[in-house]
């Protein structure tokens, strides 16, 4: 039995591709055709990047309404790998009103490049390409620039006072936007706020936004705030401006209120009695310590690896070698190499390295009767496996004594790990993040059950890591990434935070085994970060490091 273990072992071959840095992109557009005489787009970028010939949505901007040359507020973030070439593709979108998904969408054109290229560069111009690589008259441009150390954030929230009202039949719509000043002169959008309809005195909502975007760590550096009115037609009115900086923002007196005068400086040249345009207000300041996989891990954070293999009859007669889970003396077959492949690395982050191993779509004993959730030892008090090593040896016990049978069921197995994560997340302390391995040989035929119980996971500390294995053709399994990048549980519900990650086995036959488990692990650290950070749980062990102030309006 340990020859197939080590044997496996031995065939991925573990490499490393250390991420160099974190680059954030910037986009924006000019010349974008109006749709007619009377409306102008409603554009959003898609930011996507190619593995294995195949284009995978990252990232995608908002949605600017009424614009023919916006600029995205919305930051692109980005692992830059200095040996790979890693290919991007931004996709130019007219969205229609009322919806934001592409699938009613207009195509407006694309970029294809090189994220280094853009790095190389740091700010990359090009006419977009429509069908056919015609190009048209609007272009894109892509500004990169390296995230700092400073993984910190800063949440804000400002209002305003008796602005000036700019149209005829009701109050202004106000919108504040927030500029970083850079070293060369250049101006750089940090935020964007949501527009507050016919009110002089809006409360915009709060909003999170890095130390490095904001300020590129120099909290001394200049910030330009302006405030404008919005316009249907997207030629919005200046109402004014003012400056300021962060070290203004977070070192005033506490328990003072900080605001600014609103100028607008035509106005103020003009008129011999003018003071403002309004004034803005600071309601709240509170720096956010964003800590890192390390911290967690480092901060005792356990990670519980569970294990789910499909038993159905689509696989093949174990017997017979052409069957997926065939038992060679020497040679892994595809359910090993991505167990071992995974398991490998998530048993460093387990200390007693007890793994629960389930099954799904088999007759099992004693009466032999299906189950989508059966402990492989078929101990359901201690489904645990000692090791990997131990993890392999229950598997191939457990082939003999069963049937193979079906439908591919998987809901009830992450119902099974969630419970366990939900019993986790009561106790508001980061000491276990849950990863369900489910290794499948076919689409799954409870589609929208899984669908609901990854929408339900996601607000739990537990990530599902889907390998499909053998050649059958996946794409339906695609829908767990949701047509319009986002999955939805088949009432509408969106997933909290993206907690899932399919890979065809296949699409790994031709490159090291072992760029099998960099593709699905890729994404935990920072799914494991994101959770407890959205929870604002800080590591275990770990000393104060939030600091916060907050201002009364």
């Amino acid at each position: 039995m340990s020859n197939i273990y080590e044997s496996a072992e031995a065939t991925l071959g573990f490499i490393s591709s250390p991420c160099l840095a974190k680059v954030e992109l910037r986009v924006a557009s000019r010349g974008i055709s109006d749709r007619d005489a009377l409306s102008k787009p409603d554009p959003c970028v898609v930011l996507k990047m190619q593995s294995h010939g195949q284009w995978f949505e990252v990232d995608r901007t908002e949605v600017i309404r009424s614009s023919s040359s916006p600029v995205f507020s919305k930051i692109l973030l980005v692992d830059y790998y200095f040996e790979e070439v890693q290919r991007l593709r931004f996709e130019l979108h007219d969205i229609s009103s009322g919806n934001n998904g592409l699938r009613d969408a207009d195509f407006l054109g694309a970029l294809e490049c090189t994220l280094g290229q853009i790095v190389s560069q740091r700010k990359l111009t090009k006419a977009l390409l429509k069908q056919g690589n015609t190009s048209g008259k609007s272009s894109i441009t892509v500004t990169a620039e390296e995230l700092s150390g400073n993984d910190d954030y800063v949440e804000l929230s400002f209002s305003a006072r008796k602005l000036d009202d700019k149209d005829f039949f009701s109050k202004s719509d106000p919108f504040l936007e927030i500029f970083r000043l850079n070293d060369d002169g250049t101006e750089s959008l940090v935020h964007r706020t949501e527009t507050i309809m016919n009110n002089l005195s809006p409360v915009w909502k709060s909003f999170k936004v890095s130390l490095n975007t904001l300020c590129s760590g120099d909290h001394d550096r200049e910030l330009k705030c302006t405030v404008w009115d919005w316009d249907s037609n997207g030629k919005h009115d200046f109402i004014g401006e003012f400056q300021t900086t962060f070290k203004e923002m977070r070192t005033e007196q506490e328990g003072k209120q900080l605001q600014w005068e609103c100028i607008n400086p035509k106005y103020q040249m003009k008129k011999k009695n003018y003071r403002n345009s309004g004034v803005v207000i600071l309601n709240h300041c509170k720096i956010i310590k964003m800590y890192s996989f390390l911290d967690y891990i480092m901060g005792g954070c356990q990670i519980q690896f569970t294990v789910a293999i499909d038993f159905t009859a689509s696989n093949g007669d174990p017997r017979n070698s052409c069957s997926l889970h065939y038992i060679h003396p020497y040679q892994p077959n595809e359910y090993l190499k991505a167990l071992v492949a995974v398991g490998e690395i998530c048993q460093d982050y387990d200390s007693d390295k007890m793994f629960p191993v389930f099954g799904f779509g088999a007759l099992i004993p004693p009466d032999f009767k299906v189950s989508h959730d059966f402990a492989v030892n078929f101990d359901e008090d201690n489904p645990e496996c000692a090791g990997i090593q131990g993890v392999v040896e229950a598997y191939q016990n457990c082939l003999p004594k069963i049937q193979l049978y079906g439908p591919t069921n998987i809901a009830p197995i992450i119902q099974k790990v969630a419970l366990s994560a939900s019993e986790e997340m009561h106790t508001k302390e980061a000491m276990e993040y849950f990863i369900l391995l489910i290794l499948t040989d076919g689409v799954i035929t409870d589609m929208a059950d899984t669908r609901e119980a990854i929408v339900h996971a996601s607000h739990l500390p537990m990530s599902v890591i889907i390998v499909g294995v053998g050649n059958a053709d996946f794409t339906d399994m695609q829908i767990l990434d949701g047509d319009d990048g986002i999955l939805r549980s088949p009432k509408g519900e969106p997933v909290l935070r993206d907690i899932v990650q399919f890979v065809p086995f296949k699409d790994f036959k031709h490159a090291s085994p072992a760029a099998l488990a960099k593709s699905v692990l890729a994404e935990v650290p920072n799914q494991v970060v994101d959770y407890y950070n959205a929870k604002g749980i800080k590591p275990k062990c770990m000393s104060d490091y939030e600091s916060t102030r907050t201002f009364s309006p």
